[in-house]
């Protein structure tokens, strides 16, 4: 194409541009499509409540039932090994001797679930159902 300058004369100038109104109209047109569109998805899990902190008068390894559950699936009370049949036994026993008290298990991170719904049933088979699981650092 050629262009013609008749500024001398008084003609009329071409001048070549780029509109962008309507491809930023596009862009929001697109944008607002997406957000309609778009499906927000709530992710499913547990609310864990985490209470605080009570503090006690005595010691807390005092008040506490141990019970440890070893990568091998052993189950130590009083650095013991202890049966899985008799740890509802050894419940009861602790219990009598400190009715306050609560079971803490802690787990290893490879012993398996198997073994520490085993501890939490005779837990609560022995009348403890004050039940915590602690992790290990």
């Amino acid at each position: 194409m050629r262009r013609h300058h008749f500024d001398d004369i008084g003609g009329e100038e071409e001048e070549n541009e780029i509109n962008l109104t309507p491809m930023l109209d596009v862009v929001f047109i697109m944008l607002i499509f997406f957000i309609v569109t778009a499906s927000f998805v709530k992710e499913s899990g547990l609310d864990v409540n985490r209470p605080d902190a009570p503090i006690t008068e005595s010691k807390p390894e005092d008040a506490n039932i141990l019970v440890q559950i070893t990568a091998t699936d052993d189950i130590l009370i009083d650095r013991r090994i202890i049966d899985p049949r008799a740890v509802r036994a050894n419940i009861e026993r602790l219990h009598a001797e400190n009715p306050s008290g609560s079971v803490v298990i802690q787990p290893h991170l490879k012993s398996t679930n198997k073994m520490l719904v085993t501890v939490m049933d005779a837990s609560r088979q022995a009348g403890v159902y004050n039940i915590s699981i602690a992790a290990r650092n």
